[in-house]
């Protein structure tokens, strides 16, 4: 592009922001301009509104030349997380069903697994348990092959939450539990607590109040530690209800009396759907129906707004045993919209459809792992005679390359800070601990300790990982060929040590070096931390970041 059209094409961006600020543009409108334009300028101007209203970590910008398709993929996605965010949950149906499409191009596993897991929570809210299940299990496949025990722990809960959902406890029981044993392998709060709060649901489901009352407390212990008030009023709902069933009246109305009001202050109307619907049945089991009433009014009124029709059928219950005394008429048109609810929502075809997904899922798996197999063997001779000719054909483009780019590298080091080799020795003795002891709980039976030999093969590993980063690229062949070993026998030995794959391996050491930045280093922005852990864009550091631990680095940062 020449100097005069960049700098016409600046002079049309800033006129068309200014315009669009001059209208008062809000999100909604400007998503509208851009589904009919479809260009740079408007895409630009989504996320400088994004941006403004803080639902973004940092601002996003496209250079001039970006192709359409990429457009379309990151305004379409972020649209699907803003309407959802909203709880306005058909539009938001309706952008992630656009992006998903795009987000399958370019062999993106993680952006496509976004999306998937996206559209799996949407179609949860829309009570659509069978699509809900065709994208959660696309989520969980592709997690599955990444071999990131906490990616995947994210999708089974999403599986879990469909099968509860769709009355069938036994089936999210074995989701749920398959979820906590691989969030326990990440060791990622935030995510656990997530989890239990699932876990109780089901149990409560199941009738099993105790297990039910004990998942949420753990739940709620978690985010009070870490200050997240509103999810912790959250676990207070389900700790309500657990409470509720084991007449411990008192106990959940004090939970309740805690919640509601933070619920309400969040406009979490969901939840605070839920409380009003548990305070209507503690108003009910203490003989005070005319409170209760109040209550579930209250409650119905959001679920018929939120098209909630799961809940709503336990609010009509309420209110018919609350009004049956006092107004049996109107008690008897609540009883015949619970019928109707109860028939509507739960079709013999959505329980075969999910019983089918059930085992199509199980089957997938089998076909992974024998996949996985065929594939490991047939990929070791092909990708070490490819690297063989691409190392011996393009040996000095590459180290030519690498040069430019170590020296791009060190003028920022440079600015950042004069100690870095410090803080690499650091980071070394920081992750080789985490990774020693992640090997012997993984990779090992239990009881069993590392030898030499793997001790110092991890050892030589971290060194090398961390080196890499250094120098701003990593993936698992480099780290393999640094090792002197083809990519094969790296997978084998490293995968007999710690139970995880390369690519797993290496993505635990970018994200505790990146919260360890975090935590220590506030002079450092998100875009610095990015770059310091080998990430060319922050919006991938951002969606990496959030898959690790549950949160953005911006969040992150505001909880700690």
């Amino acid at each position: 592009m020449t100097y005069h059209n960049s700098f016409r094409y600046v002079v049309a961006m800033l006129l068309a922001t200014w315009a669009l600020a001059l209208m008062g543009a809000n999100v909604d409108e400007l998503i509208q301009s851009f589904d009919k334009k479809q260009n740079v300028a408007t895409a630009n101007a989504v996320f400088q509104q994004l941006d403004k209203e803080q639902f973004t970590d940092e601002l996003l910008a496209f250079k001039p030349a970006t192709n359409a398709d990429t457009l379309r993929q990151q305004v379409w996605y972020w649209a699907a997380e803003w309407y959802y965010d909203q709880q306005q949950f058909e539009l938001a149906r309706d952008y992630g069903l656009k992006a998903l499409p795009h987000c399958k191009t370019g062999n993106n596993r993680v952006v496509e697994g976004d999306c998937e897991n996206l559209l799996g929570a949407i179609f949860i809210r829309l009570s659509d348990y069978k699509n809900a299940a065709i994208h959660a299990k696309a989520c969980y496949e592709l997690d599955r092959r990444s071999g990131d025990p906490d990616m995947m722990s994210s999708s089974l809960n999403t599986l879990a939450k469909i099968y509860m959902g769709a009355r069938q406890p036994r089936e999210a029981e074995k989701y749920i539990l398959q979820a906590i044993d691989n969030a326990k392998k990440a060791q990622n709060p935030t995510r656990m607590a997530v989890i239990y709060g699932t876990a109780n649901e089901i149990y409560h489901s199941l009738g099993d109040e105790q297990k039910a009352y004990d998942y949420a407390k753990q739940a709620f212990d978690i985010n009070m530690r870490q200050g997240d008030k509103s999810s912790a009023a959250m676990r207070q709902v389900g700790m309500a209800s657990a409470l509720l069933w084991l007449k411990r009246y008192d106990e959940a109305k004090s939970n309740l009396d805690a919640a509601i009001p933070q619920l309400r202050a969040d406009g979490n109307l969901p939840s605070l759907g839920v409380a009003l619907n548990q305070m209507g049945g503690v108003m009910l089991q203490t003989k005070r129906p005319a409170e209760a009433v109040k209550y579930y009014r209250e409650a119905a009124d959001i679920f018929v707004k939120l098209k909630d029709y799961y809940n709503e059928s336990h609010t009509r219950l309420g209110l018919y045993n609350a009004l049956k005394d006092s107004d049996p008429k109107a008690a008897m048109a609540e009883m015949e919209r619970y019928k109707a609810l109860k028939d509507s929502i739960y079709s013999s075809e959505t329980a075969e459809s999910l019983g089918r997904n059930s085992a199509e899922l199980e089957n997938n798996e089998l076909q992974l792992e024998n996949e996985a197999q065929r594939t490991s063997t047939r990929n070791a001779i092909l990708i070490g005679v490819a690297v063989a000719l691409v190392l011996l054909a393009l040996g000095v483009l590459v180290w030519w390359i690498m040069r430019r780019r170590n020296k791009r590298q060190n003028d920022i080091n440079e600015q950042l800070s004069a100690n870095i080799d410090e803080l690499r020795e650091q980071y070394r003795q920081l992750h080789l601990n985490y990774d020693a002891a992640m090997a012997t709980t993984s990779g090992k039976h239990e009881g069993e300790s590392l030898n030499d030999s793997d001790k110092d093969f991890l050892e030589s590993t971290v060194n090398v990982v961390n080196e890499l980063i250094g120098e701003g690229q990593i993936d698992a062949a480099t780290v393999a060929a640094r090792l002197n070993l083809s990519p094969y026998q790296f997978r084998q030995r490293l995968s007999a040590i710690t139970g995880n794959t390369p690519q797993a391996f290496i993505q635990v050491i970018r994200m505790r070096r990146a919260r360890h930045l975090l935590d220590n280093h506030p002079e450092l922005s998100v875009s610095d931390v990015a770059r310091l852990c080998a990430y060319n864009d922050t919006p991938n550091f951002t969606r990496a970041f959030k898959n690790a631990f549950g949160i953005t680095p911006s969040q992150y940062l505001t909880n700690r």
